[in-house]
């Protein structure tokens, strides 16, 4: 089992770019140097100024024992970067499957849903049988993950495309396969959001 913890701040539009810096300078260096940490991916809304920054773990209880040495870099983020209180969450990586190695410019489009803790194993199933197949089919697909808090239900999955042309092209298909997927898996959908991949260093394992 493989799990990650996501760190979500809401940065000035204008200090976007701070925020890559310091995550990529100062987080990530940090970050690789703990024990059973495989990874760092980060995602940014220039728009509205979402930050997303996902760190990988080999276990439940290393991720853990890490939070405390990782606190102050998250409070010193979010004050550079003029963003409220960090929002962490911790997840179950179920799902992940890359067709190949991201590159520069990709793009992710993240949909968060709600699912009733007793029916997450055909939730997992649905998506493992519908929404992968169909994904892989669209245009420019790099990778799809699905991380799952068992005890509250609460899922994200992220698909991410070669560029963010490919990203626009696929609205309309991922809207058909998200009604789709969801009335099979009976999911109430939360958000859907699109990012740029700033930064891709995850060596999470393939888990599809």
């Amino acid at each position: 089992m493989v799990y990650a913890r996501s760190t979500s701040i809401r940065a000035r539009r204008d200090h976007i770019e701070v925020a890559i810096g310091h995550v990529r300078d100062e987080v990530m260096p940090v970050l690789m140097e703990m024990d059973g940490c495989i990874g760092l991916s980060m995602l940014v809304d220039r728009q509205d100024g979402n930050c997303i920054a996902t760190s990988a773990w080999h276990d439940e209880d290393r991720m853990r024992a890490s939070d405390e040495a990782l606190r102050p870099l998250r409070d010193r983020l979010s004050v550079m970067v003029g963003g409220g209180r960090p929002e962490v969450e911790e997840w179950e990586i179920a799902i992940l499957h890359r067709d190949h190695t991201s590159r520069p410019g990709a793009c992710v489009r993240a949909v968060w849903v709600k699912i009733d803790p007793s029916g997450l194993d055909h939730a997992l199933e649905a998506y493992r049988s519908m929404v992968l197949p169909a994904a892989e089919d669209l245009d420019g697909f790099c990778s799809a993950s699905l991380l799952m808090n068992r005890s509250t239900g609460r899922s994200v999955s992220s698909v991410t495309f070669d560029s963010q042309d490919a990203l626009e092209r696929s609205r309309e298909s991922a809207a058909w396969i998200r009604d789709s997927a969801t009335a099979e898996a009976r999911v109430t959908i939360l958000d859907v959001c699109e990012f740029e991949l700033t930064l891709a260093h995850l060596r999470v394992p393939e888990m599809a």
